[in-house]
């Protein structure tokens, strides 16, 4: 029989895939001897670009030792190369959409790679799954959420959002989708033409609020924009009310949210978990009109009245719901009457917001 060892022999099947170790100037030495009855080899491949060495076993004849299993290969698609526009559109669509790497690449193969047409088809999807995710939380009590308050020039919107944990309430996505309905609400109030003479309110009812459309450059509704968000937060959620206020000159508006939350995304809106807008009419213009109007949501927050009053009703204590007649939550010496008297000004309506207190008073009934 002959020796092994005393001629050339086949190259033996490595252990470990062939590029282990290995660099592209990389160089090998090997050594060969028997063990145990079987023919090993030693080939050391020594690396000068990183100065470094892997060793790789190899044997020939054993039972023990495996083949390798084969790698294996990610497959982008037909439309997707290696050329860099290609991940380009894929970087673009994931920071513009929000949505994953794995559906933003589906949607590309979709449609070709079409930027806008992969847009419109993820919203599609994102949709149809916020549907399906909305008829099965469907009856999930919402007592969290948020009070969004948004001011342009003589308009004043107020709007609940409503989720089912805090957690949630504090998410982005979430605050983004209050800021929509805020936005949709002052679009509808400022698209009644009225001619003032004096201030004007009204209120939108959950199924009102729904049918709100986005705004004008983009196209469909609001109850669209709560599945999407449904969808993709995981949790119920209603658009539960909105209120509005317009007033002409010599009118002005206070505000206040309590818990209030500013984020640069948000422009000027404003959240918290409370909210309230008061009317005030003044003969004169006054440069603390700003100040004045936020003490007084200040009050209508904390002390909750259920009407105005006027200045002639007899001071109340703490269970009094007229507001005049309220102590003044800043100051429980006098009354609110006599505080805003004392201003020069006239409170004339409120209006006031508590996340949840609509569900609450559902139950109740």
């Amino acid at each position: 029989m002959a020796d092994p060892l005393s001629g050339p022999a086949p190259e033996p099947e490595s252990v470990f895939p062939r590029e282990v170790g290995l660099f592209a100037d990389s160089y090998p030495e090997k050594s060969r001897f028997r063990f145990c009855g079987h023919v090993l080899s030693i080939r050391q491949n020594f690396g000068s670009r990183l100065g470094v060495a892997a060793r790789v076993w190899e044997a020939a004849g054993s039972p023990l030792l495996q083949a390798p299993r084969p790698r294996r290969t990610f497959h982008a698609g037909p439309w997707l190369s290696s050329s860099a526009s290609s991940k380009e559109l894929l970087v673009k669509l994931r920071r513009k959409t929000g949505y994953s790497f794995v559906n933003c690449k589906k949607a590309l193969e979709t449609c070709g790679g079409n930027l806008k047409q992969a847009e419109s088809w993820l919203h599609e999807q994102a949709q149809k799954e916020g549907w399906s995710k909305a008829a099965k939380l469907h009856g999930r009590k919402t007592k969290e959420g948020l009070i969004g308050l948004l001011q342009e020039g003589n308009t004043t919107v107020l709007v609940e959002v409503n989720c089912e944990t805090d957690f949630v309430s504090r998410n982005i996505k979430f605050q983004q989708l209050v800021q929509q309905v805020a936005f949709g609400t002052m679009l509808h109030c400022q698209s009644l033409k009225d001619q003032l003479s004096t201030y004007s309110k009204g209120f939108l009812n959950s199924s009102e609020l729904s049918e709100l459309p986005i705004g004008p450059e983009r196209e469909g509704s609001l109850k669209e924009q709560l599945a999407l968000a449904i969808g993709k937060l995981g949790e119920n959620m209603t658009l539960k009310r909105a209120a509005w206020v317009k007033v002409p000159i010599g009118f002005y508006v206070g505000s206040y949210v309590h818990g209030d939350t500013h984020s640069p995304s948000l422009h000027n809106l404003v959240l918290g978990k409370y909210g309230a807008v008061v009317i005030c009419e003044t003969s004169e213009p006054k440069a603390n009109l700003g100040d004045l109007g936020r003490r007084l949501g200040q009050h209508v927050v904390g002390m909750a009245p259920l009407s105005v009053g006027s200045l002639d009703d007899e001071p109340g204590g703490e269970a009094e719901t007229k507001m005049l007649a309220q102590p003044y939550l800043l100051d429980p010496s006098i009354t609110l009457g006599q505080y805003v008297q004392a201003q020069g000004v006239s409170v004339v309506d409120f209006v006031r917001f508590e996340c949840g207190e609509a569900e609450e008073e559902a139950e109740a009934d």
